[in-house]
């Protein structure tokens, strides 16, 4: 079985080449603006199964995930430029937040109906305080332009976690051992289709 990963991100490419995986790569065309009164939990699984249907084919195993970050109840995307960067961090410091990230699994037999399976992972992310210098430094280094919340655990912004509770995977952007379960559900083993015994 052919294996897409619908996702852009270089993090998720990097966890699935990880995994021994060979696999497609397709940029969905999605849009990813919350709706009014979307919960974050609620926005992470649309969007991420918005990915995967914008990205199946027939007879693959399709990946999605999408990845916020909440703060006070509020999500926090991808800042659109380094002053919100900026502000992103200001917020985060010195803080616990939480970050959501939905999988979504799709996958169907040749002119078969596309099973879907789908889930979120959650863990807590502890920032620790940030002087206005260290930001205004971090965000000149052009990392927190694409990630959600302005920063990257596995990344330079890794020195700035104190500590996570829950998948660090999901912080990073596709939570693994949910990936592997959300295969399974759909009848595919990654090992199996990795080649490992």
């Amino acid at each position: 079985m052919d294996l897409v990963l619908a996702s852009g991100s270089p993090r998720r490419r990097d966890l699935l080449t990880a995994l021994g995986l060979v696999f497609d790569v397709v940029l969905p065309d999605v849009d990813e603006t919350p709706l009014p009164q979307e919960a974050p939990v609620d926005y992470v699984r649309r969007v991420a199964d918005a990915k995967a249907r914008a990205g199946h084919r027939p007879g693959a195993l399709t990946i999605a995930a999408d990845t916020t970050v909440v703060l006070d109840g509020e999500i926090l995307g991808k800042p659109a430029d380094p002053i919100e960067a900026v502000s992103m961090l200001t917020r985060l410091s010195g803080r616990t937040h939480v970050v959501h990230t939905a999988v979504t699994g799709m996958a169907s037999a040749f002119g078969g109906t596309p099973e879907v399976r789908g889930a979120v992972a959650t863990a807590e992310v502890t920032i620790v305080e940030l002087s206005a210098t260290s930001i205004r430094r971090y965000v000149a280094t052009g990392e927190p332009l694409d990630k959600a919340g302005a920063y990257g655990l596995q990344g330079i912004g890794g020195q700035f976690v104190s500590g996570v509770r829950g998948d660090p995977s999901a912080v990073v952007g596709l939570p693994l051992a949910l990936l592997r379960t959300t295969c399974l559900d759909l009848g595919v083993d990654l090992l199996e289709l990795a080649g490992r015994p």
